[in-house]
Order: structure tokens, then C-alpha cells, then sequence
């Protein structure tokens, strides 16, 4: 159990902060017909960019309860596909942020984000374990996390934040270990319940986060 998830610390896969994206990725574009592809209008790219945030962070929250339910459950094979799927979505929300923001924000990004998967990992090792020291540790260390996740994205646009960045990403770390502490617990009523929560806050994330980009950028959404 501890050997899994110290590869997964060490950047083989992600399980669990939310994750947040500030555009869509190529694989979440919407392909249109052809005589209509040069002609989309700005609003549609607002709504792409929004369904398209949703749709990662709502991918990143079901990928991750996959990752650590195989990995309370030791089933390794299991495991290990479902956190190079997580991995995969990772990579994708990195190259979400540098499309817009620039390769300089996506290099940026990506060794914050790997920061918080440890202390998820550590959490996760904890209950595993019924270390309750490593639990408490790693809770702290995410909540820390949030007030450093709030001010990198709200260097990058004005139109967020700081502490409105960090309270929705500490809901989103509660909502996620609510799952993980249902996993462990071997109650997958519960598990469910707590991923549907977690899942359904997500919206709560992409949608200020997509308002605030086109807001920024609002040239290149302004309706036409």
C-alpha cells in the first residue's frame, strides 16, 4: 500500500485536490462541421470554455475516487490504470492554463499542483493506516495549500479573488476526502453520496472561472 502510493506522490498520477483548469484542452474542443467551422461566434467560445472547464473538473474529481479506491482496495491493476487516466487529466488541465496564460504559467502550474498531491497521498496513507497524526498533518498542509493555490491564480487574473479562490478549493479538498473517508470505510452508500457532492461542486469552481477569463480577456469573447 505504501510503495503505491509513493509512486503516486512522486508524480506517477494525481488523486485529488481539485484541479483547476483556466481553458479548454484540445481533446475537450468541439469539433463542427465544416462550413461552420470558421464561424463560430465568441459567445460560443465562452461556452465552450465553460463546458469545457466543467467537463475536466468533473472528469479530475470521478478519475481520482477511482485512484484511491483501488488503492485503499490494494488492487493494483485497477489502480494503476485509473491513475494514468488521472495523470492524463492533469497534463490536460496544465495545458488548459498555459493556452492561455502562456508556457511560462503552464511550467508554473504543473510543480504547484504535484505540491498538493502529496499531502493528498499522505492523507490517504493516513487513514489507511489509522495514523490519525498523518491525517491531521495532511489536512493542515491542504488547507495551507488552498491560500497558495488562491494567490497563483489570482496573480494570473485580477478578476479572482485570492480568498474566494482558496474558500472553493477547500471545499473542494472536504468534499474529496469526504469520499475518501467513505472508501476506507467500506460504506459505498456513502462513497457515492460523498462523490456526488464532490463532483457537483465542481461547477462551483469552473463556472467563476470561466466568467473571470472571459472577463479578462474580454475582446476575444465579447459576443459578435
Amino acid at each position: 500500500m505504501n510503495k503505491q502510493w509513493i509512486r503516486l506522490a512522486g508524480g506517477v498520477a494525481t488523486v485529488a485536490l481539485l484541479a483547476v483548469g483556466c481553458s479548454m484542452s484540445p481533446s475537450m474542443t468541439h469539433a463542427m462541421p465544416g462550413s461552420m467551422a470558421g464561424t463560430a461566434t465568441s459567445a460560443t467560445k465562452a461556452a465552450d470554455l465553460r463546458t469545457g472547464l466543467n467537463a475536466l473538473l468533473g472528469e479530475h474529481v470521478y478519475l481520482a475516487s477511482a485512484a484511491t479506491n483501488a488503492a485503499l482496495g490494494g488492487r493494483q491493476a485497477e489502480f494503476e490504470a485509473a491513475a494514468a487516466a488521472l495523470d492524463a487529466n492533469s497534463v490536460d488541465i496544465a495545458k488548459a492554463i498555459g493556452s492561455v496564460y502562456g508556457a511560462d504559467a503552464e511550467k508554473a502550474f504543473l510543480p504547484l499542483w504535484r505540491r498538493h498531491i502529496g499531502f493528498f497521498v499522505d492523507y490517504t496513507v493516513g487513514v489507511a493506516t489509522k495514523d490519525k497524526s498523518k491525517q491531521g498533518k495532511a489536512v493542515n498542509d491542504l488547507v495551507g495549500y488552498t491560500e497558495d493555490f488562491g494567490a497563483f491564480l489570482s496573480s494570473a487574473n485580477p478578476n479572482l479573488p485570492k480568498t474566494v479562490v482558496a474558500d472553493l478549493v477547500k471545499t473542494h479538498v472536504l468534499t474529496l476526502k469526504d469520499v475518501v473517508d467513505a472508501q476506507a470505510a467500506g460504506d459505498p452508500v456513502k462513497a457515492n453520496k460523498a462523490l456526488r457532492t464532490a463532483y457537483s461542486h465542481m461547477h462551483m469552481i469552473a463556472d467563476p472561472l470561466a466568467e473571470a477569463i472571459v472577463k479578462q480577456f474580454s475582446s476575444k469573447y465579447a459576443a459578435q
